[in-house]
């Protein structure tokens, strides 16, 4: 994504800008200077990103001052990460934006940070010493970026509080699940009133019947991936296993669709759903969505929805591709913001780098889409403009 602007002037300017939105958070010049620095050389064409090659990106001699600005002076992530977030709605807010759930591994060595154990990681596609991260994404049409991160803790590290106090994770930080944790997030974008109308995530988190219920108590749409062992309401049982929906149909009702671009072209699969729950509001629909593999038929992944009753398959189609946006994220974070590039052992250290990371993200996700925008504008014709329908159907 960095590479493809051209203006080095652009991107400094707008990382600028998005240093104005939270300079105020630092009491003294140092750490404004140090973060604007830190955001800088996250997004330069740097083979490692560490505290040596930052601070010699600007000029200071030596890694101090970013330490300093990562482990020790009094700054608060949250309340930063609540300007960047302010930053990405000014810049990309869309009353039809899906949130996406998901997490991603960031491989350690040794047994300090915060954290860190042998554990699975989805980045590895192993078990590996690692630490986990839990995100939420803000996908639109325009762009997608990652606007709030949680560090997991396992229960190896939070039933032993003298190691996390060396680590800085205060007494009051407990176990959390990831999906409670993604909860969490979920919660704080609706009171919030960050503007989306759809919710995804895949199995680990969409299999959790406590947050779907939570969302739909909220009326907030959703489209979750589940498991074949997942039970919904019927006509013919409170428990009908998702699975045994699917294999009595016609052959001609699976329709073939693209759900979004991939890396390697369009997912194409075939898609068909069954409504569930047929007692609920009028205006309402739950369905259970099957995708089944073009080339390995036996292969099929299932979807629990909640929307308006009419929306329609290709719409719920749609949503559940965005899944995706938040693997592009990761993906381009990694490779041009420095999102793994970290040398924190703790906890606060590691949502500093996660939030500043976040921000340079944010910054070249904002300039790519103007540029988008730019194309667009000089290739299609004005159309007029249409109202903003609701975040849902509250």
């Amino acid at each position: 994504m960095g590479g493809d602007l051209a203006d080095v002037r652009s991107w400094a300017d707008e990382l600028n800008a998005v240093h104005e939105r939270f300079v105020h958070r630092f009491n003294r010049s140092e750490p404004r200077e140090s973060a604007l620095a830190y955001m800088r050389g996250l997004i330069a064409p740097l083979e490692r990103k560490n505290g040596w090659t930052l601070a010699e990106l600007a000029g200071h001699a030596g890694p101090d001052r970013i330490h300093r600005l990562l482990n020790r002076i009094d700054w608060d992530a949250d309340e930063v990460l609540d300007d960047v977030r302010e930053y990405v709605v000014d810049n990309l807010g869309d009353p039809e934006a899906v949130l996406v759930v998901d997490d991603t591994g960031f491989l350690k060595k040794g047994t300090r940070s915060a954290g860190v154990q042998r554990q699975y990681s989805g980045t590895a596609g192993r078990t590996e010493n690692s630490q986990i991260g839990v995100f939420l994404a803000y996908a639109t049409d325009r762009g997608r970026t990652l606007i709030d991160r949680r560090l997991y803790l396992p229960t190896s590290w939070t039933e032993d509080r003298d190691r996390c106090r060396r680590a800085g994770i205060d007494d009051s930080v407990v176990f959390a699940t990831k999906v409670a944790m993604a909860r969490a997030m979920a919660r704080r974008a609706i009171a919030d009133r960050i503007p989306f109308r759809w919710v995804t995530a895949d199995a680990a988190y969409g299999y959790s019947k406590g947050w779907r219920f939570e969302l739909e108590q909220a009326d907030v749409f959703h489209v979750m991936a589940t498991t074949r062992h997942d039970t919904v309401v019927t006509r013919f049982a409170l428990d009908h296993p998702v699975h045994d929906l699917f294999p009595a149909l016609p052959r001609q009702k699976w329709k073939r669709r693209s759900c979004g671009d991939g890396a390697h072209g369009r997912r194409i699969y075939d898609w068909i759903r069954v409504e569930v729950r047929p007692w609920h509001r009028p205006d309402r629909r739950h369905w259970v969505l099957a995708r089944r593999s073009v080339s390995r038929p036996e292969e099929i992944s299932y979807y629990i929805a909640y929307c308006p009753a009419a929306t329609t398959l290709d719409e719920l189609i749609r949503v559940a591709g965005s899944r995706w946006a938040i693997e592009e994220c990761f993906q381009s974070a990694k490779q041009e913001c420095g999102l793994d590039d970290y040398q924190v052992r703790r906890y606060p250290g590691w949502h500093r780098h996660m939030t500043l990371a976040m921000a340079a993200h944010a910054c070249l996700t904002v300039l790519r889409a103007r540029q988008l925008d730019t194309g667009k504008a000089e290739t299609d014709p004005p159309r007029s403009s249409t109202s903003a329908s609701p975040r849902s159907g509250a």
